[in-house]
């Protein structure tokens, strides 16, 4: 019985390190964002009063923040519709047998490898109207064609929806390609052999078997969406006026540019709710799956 205390005790004094280091870098500035959210920080004007739920309430009545808001929601559900659509089209064509099949799979996750920072600044270029990829394109099927992306509010949010898509599309695809590998060709076989077509043993076979496989990622994926900020910062920067700023941008500009530390730390707050609310829901979800 000693000697087991013993170990105990030698276990605790070898983690506490790393324990403590976990609680300083995780823990405390979660705590510390609550409380400065109560708080009224304005650190040019060197104003720090106790608001109590003010911050929260006026994060609800601020027409920004609104915009933000219902852009952030724009944007999670159009390009986490485009990842599910295309990511289940790239898969489906990644898992077919052809000459060059690994040489394809390599080239398709090059986007997700770069930095979203280069990417988002080399869109910011290829989307501009007199020198820009993109427009360069077009015009090669109609001349007469002008348009600067960035400068409209549906286009811009158009633009920094694909632009994410592109970046992030294929590592989903990967992970979709995942579980196809695992439905066995048997079952394939018997519903040709029964007369069963290629659409038909999709939505009879195949979305059935990946369908968790493509919800617990669906997940994951809305979390990073919501959470997203340096697609905005590199080729927008929350433009044209705020029509692009995202939440997590939005934190970013009260703390650093507005210097209103209370007021983006309620923002902050908000969104780490919204998050431990995702983070349960896909808990509650992996115990549901079967693998």
């Amino acid at each position: 019985m000693y000697a087991s205390k013993k170990y105990w005790m030698i276990a605790w004094i070898l983690v506490l390190p790393a324990l403590l280091i976990r609680i300083f870098t995780t823990i405390y500035p979660i705590i510390e964002t609550f409380h400065i959210s109560l708080f009224e920080v304005k650190l040019l004007q060197g104003i720090r009063k106790f608001v109590g739920l003010d911050n929260y309430i006026q994060l609800f009545h601020d027409s920004k923040m609104i915009t933000s808001i219902r852009f952030t929601a724009i944007f999670v559900v159009g390009s986490m519709i485009g990842h599910i659509v295309l990511g289940i089209i790239l898969a489906l064509i990644l898992n077919m047998k052809f000459r060059g099949q690994k040489v394809l799979r390599t080239i398709v996750l090059l986007p997700w490898a770069m930095p979203m920072v280069v990417i988002a600044m080399a869109s910011k270029w290829a989307f501009n109207n007199e020198y820009g990829l993109i427009n360069d394109f077009i015009r090669r099927f109609a001349p007469s064609f002008n348009l600067d992306w960035l400068i409209y509010t549906n286009t811009a949010r158009s633009a920094v929806i694909a632009v994410d898509l592109w970046k992030d599309l294929p590592f989903f695809a990967i992970l979709v390609l995942a579980g196809l590998q695992f439905i066995s060709s048997d079952m394939y076989e018997a519903a040709k052999i029964d007369g069963a077509g290629s659409i038909r043993s999709f939505f009879s076979i195949t979305l059935p078997l990946i369908s968790r496989n493509i919800l617990m990622l669906s997940i994951f994926f809305t979390m990073w969406r919501i959470t997203s900020f340096d697609v905005v910062y590199a080729m927008t920067s929350g433009g044209p006026g705020e029509s692009t700023a995202l939440i997590a941008y939005r934190v970013t500009t009260e703390a650093f540019t507005n210097l209103n530390t209370g007021y983006a730390a309620s923002i902050a707050v908000v969104l780490f709710l919204v998050m431990a609310v995702l983070s349960g829901l896909s808990m509650s979800a992996a115990k549901r799956v079967d693998y």
